[in-house]
């Protein structure tokens, strides 16, 4: 089964998506995994990173984008393991093992999920509302991941900045979370509101076994370029050391490259299309470092197995 890894940090303009694409490439181009990069940002830029405008809204008109995934979700759909395959993209950029589940401009209406959450509280009767949310929350994505999940080696999600709905349901069906952040005091803001919030849902969301079973696989530097040279590195990493083991940092550090932004105009990932450049040399390097890091972590005994994917309410 896939290894769920979510990409997330609270901050936004950490280089978070052209990470997710980049390395999603890399592992399938040259480490011959089958990777499925699932897009929860309204802002798509992980989607419109690897097709076209017009390839985008022809599928959103054909409704094979997240957004009625999610609404099949929502409203407990029996048909949604038959519909998850069809939404995805297979071989984008021409790749064997790498797919892309599309997101979309407007991923759920609040409407139905209130609609949904106070019928189910009256249908079962539950006198704890929260309980009738948190089980909706950690199921929702869990949900549409399952049909898939035993197809792929590995599949990212890539989280919107901030702590909406989506987000939190994709850390919550997650095995790993991984860390995008530049050398910048804001940047490690953004990482410690992560890690209470994530604190949080594993209290929030304890398992018979225990907490949550979802652990840091690293924090990666991106974008980083003169900030390397700057008074706010020494400070970050000063703060980053004394917080998190230095096998939670990677080494590799993405500089910044004028190809990579390129790349993203040409709806290709840099490793893809121009694989000789310093910033697609440095996502070779990290993929390496990524399996590594996933490797050594998955050795370890854990108290739950999500990769198993037990059987979820309706």
């Amino acid at each position: 089964m896939a290894h769920i890894i979510a990409t997330a940090n609270m901050k936004g303009g950490v280089g978070k998506t052209t990470l997710t694409v980049n390395l999603a490439a890399c592992l399938a181009k040259h480490h011959q995994k089958r990777v499925l990069i699932v897009d929860l940002d309204t802002q798509i830029s992980a989607t419109l990173s690897l097709m076209t405008p017009a390839d985008f809204a022809k599928l959103r008109g054909d409704k094979r984008t997240l957004r009625n995934l999610v609404k099949r979700a929502i409203l407990s759909d029996k048909d949604l393991p038959n519909v998850v395959p069809e939404a995805i993209r297979a071989y984008v950029s021409n790749v064997k093992g790498l797919d892309l589940l599309p997101g979309d401009i407007e991923l759920y209406d609040e409407f139905l999920v209130s609609d949904m959450l106070h019928r189910t509280a009256v249908q079962t009767g539950a006198a704890d509302f929260e309980q009738v949310w948190n089980d909706f929350e950690k199921n929702l994505i869990r949900k549409i991941l399952q049909p898939i999940a035993k197809d792929y080696d590995l599949i990212i999600l890539d989280c919107a900045p901030g702590y909406n709905l989506l987000t939190r349901s994709g850390l919550l069906a997650s095995n790993f979370y991984f860390i995008p952040a530049r050398p910048e005091p804001l940047s490690l803001i953004g990482i410690q509101l992560l890690e209470r919030r994530i604190s949080k849902l594993k209290e929030l969301h304890r398992t018979e076994a225990g907490l949550l079973d979802i652990e840091l696989l690293g924090i990666a530097f991106t974008l980083s370029g003169n900030l390397f040279s700057s008074r706010y590195h020494g400070q970050v990493m000063k703060r980053l050391n004394e917080d998190f083991s230095e096998a939670k940092l990677f080494k590799t550090r993405i500089p910044v490259d004028v190809n990579v932004s390129k790349a993203v105009d040409a709806f290709t990932p840099v490793v893809l299309s121009n694989p000789g450049t310093a910033g697609a040399k440095a996502f070779n390097l990290l993929s390496q470092e990524f399996l590594q890091k996933l490797s050594a972590a998955t050795k370890v005994e854990r108290p739950e197995n999500k990769y198993a994917f037990t059987a979820l309410d309706d």
